[in-house]
Parts: structure tokens; C-alpha cells; sequence
């Protein structure tokens, strides 16, 4: 007999429902698109289900107890909040725990006691970027012992340096498209030697070339160059943000995006959607994506065989890559009607207007619905070597 309804004993406590981080904001330049993200999560989880605690990290890497005031976390007036807009007090610090028998977070602030906040049960970390999506904030949260949403350290690390994404994907048989590296040392010892590297390249593979950081990503930093004329310009704002860049060829097609999801039985892909050239800017840029909200075609308009295809592609990236919870897979269908892939991203764009919700709502998984799923799938898992 089911005891779920039974009354309670007397003194007896009601079960507690368990409790979610959610961490946001960060170091990196994708500050203002993870307040964004952590809005619209904040938004739908299931609060009859979840007790949820915001947590944001400012700019300057301070952990900070926020308002709980998703409304806040939007972008008005084309223009991206912060976390110190939204923090309760930027005196005090969080804590994690370290010890991985004690999950209780702590609030601390100048001349008083520390007060502790209570167990935390799961992370759902919305960072974008370096300081939080590669690798860096798993593995403080492994040390912890506190499960989390997404993948771990080493397929978040993967996600993050677009370099190593592409060795991986390569030494899995999955196609990329060609690309050159330029690490900072190189650039160092013989700025005159890597220009000219690079200008080779452009004469192997011709104009445009897109300069870009090698680990960011909202497409920031990122410069489409069109002739040699431009070519300083854009190592010096790609450098900006990572002083390692990677130069990719331009490749001719269509820009194809699918969603993975860990299910029970193990990841599965959305239907695709294609992100079509928006008019107004030279390609898929930050502000195509986040200011003016490009739309894209959802479904995408592909064959069945085309479709079938480009989700197998995207779930075996997201084995190649040791991922879980999610994964967006960027692929380009060529003229010639081959899937090249150019990145995955371990933590995607997820506002509700972001391509990776979309292609989910699409296949039948609603925003909220798609929130509860990674929640669930981190409580199952535990942390440690995966």
C-alpha cells in the first residue's frame, strides 16, 4: 500500500523537497547572457518541487547571494544585466563546502557570524565561458561532492577549447572543416612568422577567414575577415579575449544546430533547426543572437534522410566528447549535402528564446519540462570519475 498520503506522525517533518543552486554570471565575457539564462531557469523550475537558491558570481569572481527576481535578469534596452545590479549585498561571499560529508552553503559578511543557508542537493551551473563552462567550477563542485547539471570536468574542458574539440571530434571519424591554431607563445617568439602562417592558410583556403577566441563562445571576439587589410584588426580583438585564437576557413552552406539530451536510457536528439543569414549582420554574431534575436527555422527544413542524419551526428559528438545532461551540436550541410561540424556547447544558449529550448519544444519537450529533466538527471548521477 502506497504510504504517500498517509498523514504525518506527530513531530514528524514533511519530506524536504530538494534544493538547487542555481549559479550564474561569472568571470568570463558571457557575464551578462548567463544573468540572462539564470532568469529564464529561475523562471520555470518547479518551485512546489524545488526549494532554489540563486547564487550569482560577479565580474571580478566574488560569489554573491541575488535577488530571487527572474524579471530582473532580462536584457533592456539592448543592453545585458550583471550580477551586481541583482546581489543582495556585495560585502559578503558564498561558500561551497569542501568536504563532501557537509553540503551546507554559508553566507558570510564583514563584522558578523556566518550564516548558513542550508543544504544544497544539486548545482545547475548557467555560466557561459571560461571560469565556469570549461571545466573550472566542476571541478570545484567534484571536490565538494555536490552533484551538478551538465557534463563534467573533462568533457567541459573539451567543449571549451575549440582546438582540442576538434582534435577529439577527428579522432572519432567526425568531419571538421579546416582550421588553424595559433597558441600565444607562438605569437610571442615571431608575431611576423604566425601572420604569415595564417596568411598561407587564407592562399590554401582562400577569403574570408574567421579570427575567433579559441575558448569563448556567444560568438564574441569572433571577426569575419574578408582580405588581409583586416587581418590585424581581428587577431587583436580575438586576442582580447583568449590569448590562444583559432582561424577557420569559410565553409559554403547551411548552418544546421541539434540539440542532445540525457534521457534514462541515455542521450537523444532533438529535431535540428537551421539558422538562416540574418540580414543585418555579416553573419551569426552576439548581437544576431542574443540583441535582435535572429530567428531560426524550427524545424529545420532538411529531408528525412538529412535529418536522421545530422541527429546521429550530434549524439555520437556527444559521446565523442564524454558529455552529459546537454549538449547543442553546430553542424554546417555543405553544398555538396555532407554534415561538417563545427562545435558543441556543453552549456548552450537556454533562454527561452535560445535555439537549444526551441528544438526541444519542438520535439515535445516544453522549457519547464526540460529544466525538471537535468535536474533529475544530476541527482542521479553522483560526482566523481566519470
Amino acid at each position: 500500500m502506497s504510504t504517500e498520503n498517509l498523514p504525518q506522525s506527530p513531530g514528524q517533518q514533511p519530506p524536504r523537497k530538494p534544493r538547487v543552486a542555481v549559479v550564474f554570471g561569472g568571470r568570463s565575457s558571457e557575464h551578462g547572457i548567463s544573468v540572462v539564462t539564470a532568469g529564464a531557469v529561475l523562471n520555470a523550475i518547479d518551485r512546489t518541487k524545488y526549494d532554489v537558491l540563486p547564487i550569482g558570481i560577479t565580474q571580478d569572481g566574488r560569489w554573491a547571494l541575488t535577488a530571487d527576481e527572474p524579471e530582473r535578469m532580462a536584457i533592456t534596452d539592448r543592453r545585458t544585466p550583471s550580477v551586481d545590479e541583482i546581489a543582495e549585498s556585495t560585502e559578503g561571499a558564498v561558500v561551497l563546502p569542501v568536504d563532501p560529508a557537509d553540503r551546507e552553503v554559508v553566507h558570510s559578511e564583514p563584522g558578523s557570524v556566518p550564516k548558513a543557508l542550508g543544504e544544497v542537493d544539486v548545482v545547475f551551473p548557467v555560466l557561459h565561458g571560461p571560469y565556469g563552462e570549461d571545466g573550472t567550477l566542476q571541478g570545484l563542485l567534484e571536490l565538494s561532492g555536490v552533484p551538478y547539471v551538465g557534463s563534467g570536468v573533462l568533457a567541459s574542458a573539451v567543449g571549451q577549447d575549440k582546438e582540442y574539440m576538434k582534435r577529439v571530434f577527428t579522432s572519432f571519424g567526425l568531419k571538421v572543416g579546416p582550421y588553424l591554431v595559433i597558441r600565444p607563445r607562438e605569437w610571442e617568439r615571431d608575431e611576423s612568422a604566425a601572420r604569415k602562417k595564417i596568411i598561407g592558410f587564407a592562399g590554401e583556403h582562400g577569403w574570408p577567414l574567421f579570427v575567433k577566441p579559441a575558448r569563448a563562445g556567444s560568438s564574441i571576439g569572433i571577426t569575419k575577415v574578408d582580405d588581409l587589410s583586416g587581418l590585424d584588426e581581428a587577431i587583436a580583438e580575438a586576442q582580447r579575449h583568449d590569448p590562444k585564437i583559432l582561424v577557420e576557413a569559410a565553409l559554403r552552406g547551411r548552418e544546421i544546430e541539434c540539440g542532445v539530451l540525457e534521457f534514462e536510457d541515455g542521450p537523444r536528439a532533438s529535431v535540428p533547426a537551421e539558422i538562416p543569414p540574418p540580414d543585418a549582420h555579416a553573419y551569426y554574431d552576439f548581437e544576431a543572437k542574443y540583441i535582435d534575436s535572429t530567428p531560426g527555422l524550427v524545424p529545420a527544413p532538411l529531408t528525412g534522410e538529412e535529418t536522421a542524419e545530422v541527429r546521429r551526428l550530434a549524439v555520437e559528438a556527444f559521446d565523442a566528447a564524454s558529455c552529459e545532461g546537454l549538449v547543442r551540436a553546430d553542424f554546417f550541410l555543405t553544398e555538396d549535402g555532407e554534415f561538417v561540424i563545427n562545435e558543441i556547447n556543453t552549456m548552450p544558449g537556454f533562454t527561452p528564446i535560445s535555439m537549444y529550448p526551441q528544438m526541444w519544444q519542438a520535439t515535445g519537450v516544453s522549457y519547464p519540462e526540460l529544466v525538471d529533466r537535468l535536474v533529475q538527471a544530476a541527482l542521479r548521477r553522483s560526482t566523481g570519475l566519470r
